[in-house]
């Protein structure tokens, strides 16, 4: 018999074969029903999958899952997704698969068609999908070791799934497919027990991808589409979907004069446009002074840095792939520097050895000591000592290693911490084109860094108070409905991380304590943490219900000790600092560009780039209304004059598309009274009034960063379902 532990702790006896499917029958009829997968000792699985070949723990520790629990919706979304793919290649013969896993609120398959699929073959695909549907045939899964899978998916023409059997499941014995009717596609799972369990779907948008992401790789389509256990919600997320494509931060960044981003400058490199430059401003000043009112001390660093300083904290080689390559003082810095990549990898035939050889000669590097007939290890070693012998620096991708250098420049007491050094510094990461998204995933993106230096026993009151500060910023751009998670470590893959298992334990706890104290509900995320250290991550929902990752604390015990960092204390010892990361922003770009969507381009009027534009109605009144252009200005607001010689409903309707806060029309009672008649931008007309009133009702409101109107309606929230981890 299998014992099996249930969520409510009980435990019960079933064959030694029993399945999910199994247990939700016993408990009851229903709920056998409404079951649409498990998850089974962390694994989420197929309710027919037997429970014992899911793990060795005893008793096996069981949750059914229904189509209340967030789980759910991945397993439906993956299901759909070879749904799709059915459809497809029944439309088009002759189709190939790559892969096709969930997203946040979807999925998409990558697929090889010699028929360019447009939007306006969706309706085709629906029906068809349909079809399947309404067939209601199960999902069956079934194992093959290698050589049997590599006959199956050959003998499909499934020449894409035969190279990922050969080289990405290479190490694997066996493999698992699932059928649908004429349909069999290799994949991990898990499924919904029969196709009729999706009662909405739709399909979303088509675009290009190459094969595992490799531009230099197969081009393929890229089919996204979405799945709902109701229609109710698809409808309510399609709604969404069409005001985030109002809201759309590209579009509006070009439409107000925001941003752009210029090929001849680089994919990912964003080019701050003077109304957009305004914005970054005000908020960074923002920052700064509320940085300085709280202990933060002001610091530079440069762009670029050495290697061997990113070696020692570990970004180097950690984040290599998100790294540019590292600048070399020597013309042959980059071709040792791939060729050991290529020892590594063992990679190098020892022709290719013997040109890469030759091509170093010819750069000038002296490699006559280089041991031809050597181990890898002993080749690499050489390699290493030639560069480190050269100059090595990289692109700045992040900004602790510099200030870990200030914080070093000067000796430190007790009686200096905590020292908390502040900086607006951009960074740089080669993020993959594919993956790049206006401002929002970039290449160079200025983070509103700063990191304190405490003794041990101040951690728990400088954490809170950096949790206090990014709680205040957000506050101030009316972002208040967010979530906290606590990102730790990965307790079952420790080699991802540095530091000692005690460390990491001081630390998560020392977070931990930190939001219990303060009374804020969070919640743990094992495996996102930091390479270095635990994380406190602000989840914070737009006006649309959308998720965005923005605030981050992070807690730092490795870098100290990698760097040696010291402070003299009250016992005249040497001890070491703990170091607090944070970024109430996370990103100017990123920040910046969800506030766009988030406000729909219409700013609140402190952060708007033009508060008020002043228009007359007429050119007789062109004076009076630089005059109150002027008081304007000098009362500290950022104002335009229309002085076109157009009628004024025009010039109205101009500033409220432009999504000017605030219109100032003068005419000639106004000049007569030294009145303005005001316009809200979301209120209308608020009537004539005296200049200094209008400044004084328009300061209160900047004064109290008072946020208005951002959206009309009430918007669902949806949470993300996540990307499963369902394909090999």
């Amino acid at each position: 018999m299998l014992s099996i532990r249930l969520p409510d702790g009980s435990v019960v006896e079933h064959p030694e074969h029993a399945t999910a499917m199994d247990v939700a029958q016993a408990i009851s009829p229903r709920l056998a029903v409404a079951a649409v997968g498990a998850i089974v000792a962390g694994t989420t699985v197929d309710l027919m999958r037997p429970l014992a070949e899911v793990t060795t723990e005893r008793p096996v520790p069981v949750q059914l899952l229904t189509e209340k629990d967030p789980q759910s919706l991945g397993i439906l979304r993956h299901s759909c997704a070879h749904i799709m793919a059915r459809a497809v290649m029944r439309l088009w013969p002759g189709v190939e698969l790559a892969f096709g896993p969930t997203t946040g609120h979807g999925y998409y398959y990558d697929i090889s068609c010699t028929h360019k699929i447009s939007e306006d073959d969706f309706p085709r695909i629906e029906a068809e999908m349909q079809k399947i549907i309404d067939a209601a045939e199960p999902f069956e899964r079934f194992i093959c070791d290698r050589d049997e899978a590599l006959k199956l998916v050959d003998g499909m023409s499934q020449k894409l799934k035969v190279e990922h059997i050969q080289t990405g499941l290479a190490s694997h014995p066996t493999v698992s497919f699932y059928r649908q009717g004429e349909f069999v596609d290799l994949c991990r799972g898990p499924h919904i027990p029969d196709a009729k369990r999706v009662k909405a779907f739709k399909l979303l948008s088509i675009a290009g991808a190459y094969w595992k992401g490799d531009a230099s790789g197969k081009q393929l389509q890229r089919l996204y589409g979405t799945a709902w256990f109701s229609q109710k919600d698809l409808d309510a997320y399609l709604d969404q979907v069409n005001e985030a494509k109002r809201r759309d931060h590209r579009v509006l960044g070009k439409q107000l004069g925001l941003f752009t981003i210029s090929q001849e400058v680089g994919q990912g490199l964003c080019l701050w446009l003077p109304k957009g430059a305004t914005i970054r401003s005000i908020l960074e000043d923002f920052i700064k002074k509320e940085l300085v009112a709280r202990g933060y001390q002001p610091v530079y660093s440069p762009h670029i840095g050495r290697v061997e300083m990113y070696e020692t904290s570990g970004h180097f080689p950690y984040y290599r792939d998100s790294q540019f390559a590292p600048l070399f003082g020597h013309d042959g810095g980059q071709l040792v520097d791939f060729w050991i990549r290529k020892l590594r990898e063992n990679d190098l035939s020892a022709e290719q050895e013997t040109h890469l050889r030759a091509s170093a000669q010819l750069t000038g590097a002296d490699l006559s000591e280089f041991p031809v007939t050597g181990s890898n290890e002993q080749k690499i070693e050489f390699l290493r000592t030639w560069e480190k012998q050269q100059e090595r620096y990289l692109l700045k991708p992040m900004n602790c290693p510099h200030h870990v250098q200030i914080y070093k420049a000067q000796q430190r007491s007790y009686r200096d911490l905590p020292v908390r050094l502040a900086e607006f510094g951009t960074v740089y990461r080669h993020e993959q084109s594919g993956e790049l998204n206006g401002m929002l995933r970039v290449r160079g993106l200025t983070q509103d860094d700063a990191h304190l230096f405490v003794t041990p026993d101040q951690v728990t009151e400088e954490f809170k108070q950096t949790i206090e500060l990014v709680k205040f910023v957000l506050g101030a751009v009316g972002l208040n409905d967010y979530r906290v998670q606590l990102s730790c470590r990965d307790s079952k893959n420790k080699d991802k991380y540095v530091g000692s298992d005690e460390g990491w334990e001081n630390a998560q706890n020392s977070l931990r304590q930190v939001l219990q104290d303060m009374q804020m509900s969070f919640v743990e995320c094992e495996g996102e943490a930091a390479f270095y250290g635990p994380k406190t991550d602000f989840m914070v929902r737009d006006c649309i219900g959308r998720e965005w990752q923005l605030g981050t604390v992070q807690l730092d015990f490795n870098l100290p000790e990698r760097f040696q960092l010291e402070y003299v204390g009250a016992d005249n010892q040497t001890h070491r600092p703990v170091m607090i990361h944070r970024a109430p922003f996370g990103s100017m770009e990123r920040f910046t560009g969800m506030l766009i969507e988030h406000f729909a381009g219409a700013f609140p009027l402190w952060l708007a780039p033009e508060q008020v534009r002043v228009m007359s109605i007429s050119d007789k009144f062109e004076g009076y209304a630089k005059q109150v252009e002027a008081r304007l200005r000098a009362a500290g607001f950022r104002v335009a004059t229309d002085l076109r010689g157009t009628k004024i409903n025009a010039k109205v309707r101009d500033a409220q598309v432009e999504l000017i806060p605030y219109m100032a029309v003068v005419g000639g009672k106004d000049q007569e009274n030294g009145t303005v008649s005001l316009r809200d931008r979301i209120d209308g007309d608020l009537g004539a009034m005296p200049v200094d009133e209008a400044i004084a009702k328009l300061l209160q409101e900047v004064n109290e960063r008072r946020i208005r109107q951002v959206s009309e309606k009430k918007f669902q929230q949806f949470d993300d379902a996540g990307g499963e981890a369902n394909e090999y």
